[in-house]
């Protein structure tokens, strides 16, 4: 399994919506293996969402993830004004 943090940016002073988490979820198909989706709207410098995908790899898990946001954004009316800026697993360093 695989969290990918996917950013949005939407109109300026307007705050994620409140569902997208949920919107995202309803919207994903079966190919994508998405198995949950968090919500951080107040992550800086652009709202986040952790998708959580089962993956055979790092690529194939962003991909999904990004499809997933994708298409949630071009079919609900909501979130029709927000775009993606960016999909990808959170690199963590080593503790030393």
């Amino acid at each position: 399994m695989y969290l990918v943090h996917v950013q949005l940016k939407g109109p300026p002073g307007q705050a994620l919506p409140e569902h997208t988490a949920q919107l995202v979820l309803t919207h994903a198909e079966p190919q994508d293996r998405l198995e949950h989706v968090s919500a951080h709207p107040g992550a800086s410098p652009h709202p986040v969402l952790g998708l959580f995908l089962l993956a055979t790899d790092l690529d194939e898990a962003e991909r999904h993830a990004d499809l997933a946001c994708r298409r949630a954004l071009a079919r609900c009316p909501s979130l029709r004004q927000w775009r993606l800026v960016s999909a990808q697993v959170p690199l963590i360093a080593p503790f030393l």
